[in-house]
């Protein structure tokens, strides 16, 4: 398994986004992938979650109930996926709005600033890019330029005057050192 994620957090922070976004870079690279979305009835403020999985061999399921990678934007999220990370795992941490530090030793835990950075740059919004950006450091699920070309597909024509400021975001985060 090459990416077997799941991101959490409120609806409204680009959760499934991000997913959708990481998942890209598999088709791009012809490769398997399942991106399986999952939120509250709320649109934005509930729960929202994804299962990212991409693989060179066919998955079988997309459900991830014990991920290797689990990205966390809110408490709430941290609170509810911390145990489920399989031993020798990683959780990635918005350390602007989730104050608690990981107890666990079998993984491998990242603080990333993500909402205060986008604040700090003035991408408002874009704390999940910046946080996708700190994924592919540490995991090397892709190249960045492969990234680069997913975000480039997944950004709708609507939303393109954004596109800089996301790859701006996605810069960001992989270049971040915690």
């Amino acid at each position: 398994m090459i990416l077997n994620m799941v991101i959490a957090g409120f609806g409204g922070q680009g959760v499934l986004f991000m997913g959708k976004v990481a998942a890209y870079t598999a088709m791009v690279e012809d490769r398997n992938v399942s991106w399986l979305p999952s939120y509250g009835p709320e649109m934005r403020g509930g729960t929202a979650n994804c299962s990212v999985c991409i693989d060179d061999e066919p998955i079988g399921c997309p459900l991830i109930s014990d991920p290797e990678t689990l990205v966390v934007l809110n408490a709430p999220s941290y609170d509810k996926f911390v145990d489920a990370v399989r031993p020798g795992g990683r959780i990635f941490i918005d350390s602007s709005l989730i104050s608690a530090k990981c107890p666990r030793t079998d993984i491998t835990a990242f603080y990333i600033p993500c909402t205060q950075m986008a604040k700090d740059e003035g991408l408002d919004g874009l704390a999940n890019i910046i946080m996708l950006g700190k994924v592919l450091r540490e995991t090397g699920f892709t190249t960045f330029d492969v990234l680069c070309e997913a975000m480039k597909k997944c950004v709708p024509a609507k939303k393109a005057h954004l596109l800089d400021a996301n790859m701006k975001a996605l810069k960001l985060g992989y270049e971040y050192a915690d």
